[in-house]
């Protein structure tokens, strides 16, 4: 490959289509990155979904103003989870950058990398050094000590930077020195780096590389089934013909057994994975997925329906809200799975449901396409999750409605915040009303450790059922009930009123009862309410008020 001297708009398109790629093959490594052992939207598979939105845009991008435009637009309504939401501001910081200009030199490159730096702190309320955010600003800060260097001579320093600032990110960081890895986000920051270099006339990307991960969890992910690919995704697919290629390319880099056959604009379509998000979003980037089915193989529980809008409530309407909603003064668009939930949510007065949660995070575009079809000027967003709260916060640039969000973090705490809900009223005192019961409730979950690991409380051994609060893992038992028990022991207190439950689609019936009957014995003092929530993943969802 030629060595350029500078960037033209086909060459940018050509080195941020080649990030993408980059993301797909290095998304499993990313992931693997992972401190904490819970399932959850990874590093890896966020910035490679938020990636597929931007080279979606490129596809009729040809001047330098259009790339730019097609970087920006793309990363902003593309954006998933926390790492998605930092990438696409470093993306934009490039891509402001380069707007105006028809060629990108040195001097130019030198200044968007700086920009996207500043550009990544500022999209952070309290940044945490040791992270992306780090790599990006040593990188920019490498670049700038270059006196006079071409494009390549500058990006080999800039990605000699990001690799050695990535190296560094254990030193400042305790949390990824304890667990024996470098930060994600600022790995995959490092291939934003190479994917120019590759495009300046430079080495190739290197490719994927065994994670160095402690020897326990490198002897869990090389072992039994449940670090495999637990689950098994299946749904039809209504897509163009056009867009399989790059489906199987999304779908080939998180799993096997896959198999896609049909035709004319019909697709069945197959795949063993670990990570279900992925595997629906690949579809739904493509087209239209319906009738999905998910089948957990480790544990060989039933098929259940997870379909991308929920299932529909008993009474016929949809989960994502009747087109006919009647007009209201403040409405609500929450972001939840599981039909039990997403009944719940219905019955206390959200107008709108985005289909998502821990194991997959909803995309700026899905959440603002639920606030445009309120019927209202005025929408508050309940994200549920705390990786999903800054996607959602993109949202009021985006659309003429006023939007807020009130940063629920889980979905017990989005119910005590709909309590206080009132449709007819002002949107200011709806936003008070429901922060102030956020501060009223304490919430924790129950999962399945994907992987061994070291938290505060001891060693976790993947397999184990783990207990999370807000303040992080408090426990890893053997079952899900003990679990539940020791996170109550955490949240009860003599103050509390209501314990809430929430009931996930595989919790065993027998766990329940043994939870009920602990609660009952041990806390006497409190109402106990047990929904049937139907979430995939967690168990049991716990609230306490």
């Amino acid at each position: 490959m030629p060595t350029l001297t500078c960037f033209a708009a086909a060459d940018l398109r050509r080195a941020v289509v080649r990030f993408r790629d980059a993301l797909r093959a290095h998304q499993e490594e990313l992931n693997r990155l992972n401190v904490y052992p819970v399932p959850d939207g990874d590093t890896g598979t966020n910035m490679a979904l938020t990636l597929e939105s931007v080279a979606a845009e490129l596809n009729t991008a040809d001047t330098m103003a259009e790339v730019c435009h097609a970087v920006s637009r793309g990363s902003l309504m593309g954006a998933r989870g926390n790492s998605g939401v930092i990438l696409s501001q470093i993306l934009r910081g490039l891509a402001e950058t380069f707007d105006g200009h028809d060629a990108i030199d040195g001097s130019l490159l030198v200044a968007a990398l700086r920009r996207a730096a500043d550009a990544a702190y500022e999209a952070v309320m309290r940044p945490v050094e040791g992270t992306i955010l780090t790599v990006a600003r040593e990188t920019a800060a490498a670049v700038e000590q270059v006196d006079g260097g071409d494009l390549l001579e500058l990006l080999e320093a800039g990605l000699t930077a990001a690799n050695e600032s990535v190296a560094r990110t254990p030193e400042l960081l305790p949390v990824l020195k304890n667990a024996g890895v470098v930060d994600a986000g600022g790995k995959g920051f490092a291939l934003l780096v190479a994917s120019l270099r590759e495009v300046a006339g430079g080495p190739p990307v290197p490719e994927p590389e065994i994670v160095v991960t402690p020897p326990a969890v490198a002897a869990h992910l090389a072992g039994e089934n449940v670090s495999g690919l637990r689950y098994e995704v299946m749904y039809l697919l209504e897509a163009d013909d056009a867009t399989l290629p790059g489906f199987r390319s999304a779908w080939s880099a998180i799993g096997d057994s896959i198999v896609v056959v049909g035709g004319d604009r019909l697709w069945n379509c197959h795949i063993h994975t670990n990570d279900i998000g992925a595997a629906v979003e690949a579809g739904i980037d493509a087209g239209r997925p319906r009738n999905l089915r998910i089948t957990d193989l480790q544990e060989q529980v039933e098929e259940e329906q997870w379909v991308r809008h929920g299932a529909a409530p008993s009474d016929g309407a949809s989960a994502d809200g009747d087109a006919a909603s009647p007009t209201v003064t403040t409405a609500v668009v929450a972001v939840g799975v599981g039909e039990g939930i997403q009944r719940l949510m219905k019955s206390l007065g959200v107008q709108r449901i985005v289909a998502g949660g821990q194991s997959m995070n909803p995309s700026t575009a899905q959440i603002l396409e639920a606030v445009e079809a309120c019927a209202s000027d005025a929408v508050l967003v309940l994200p549920n999750n705390k990786n999903i709260v800054p996607v959602a916060r993109q949202v009021d640039a985006l659309t003429e409605k006023h939007v807020e969000v009130v940063p629920t973090s889980s979905v017990p705490e989005a119910l005590a915040a709909l309590v206080e809900y009132d449709p007819n009223a002002e949107m200011d005192a709806n936003e008070r009303s429901m922060v102030a019961a956020l501060e009223r409730v304490r919430t924790g979950e129950v999962t399945r450790a994907v992987r061994d690991a070291a938290a505060d409380m001891g060693p976790i051994e993947a397999g184990d059922w783990i207990a999370l609060a807000r303040d992080g893992i408090v426990a890893a038992t053997t079952s899900p009930a003990d679990a539940v028990c020791t996170l109550l022991a955490r949240l009860v207190d003599d103050d509390s009123e209501i314990v809430t439950v929430l009931v996930g689609c595989d919790a065993p019936a027998s766990e329940t009862q043994r939870i009920r009957e602990h609660i009952e014995f041990t806390f006497p003092h409190v109402e106990v309410e047990f929904h049937d929530g139907g979430q995939p993943v967690y168990p049991y969802l716990v609230g306490v008020e």
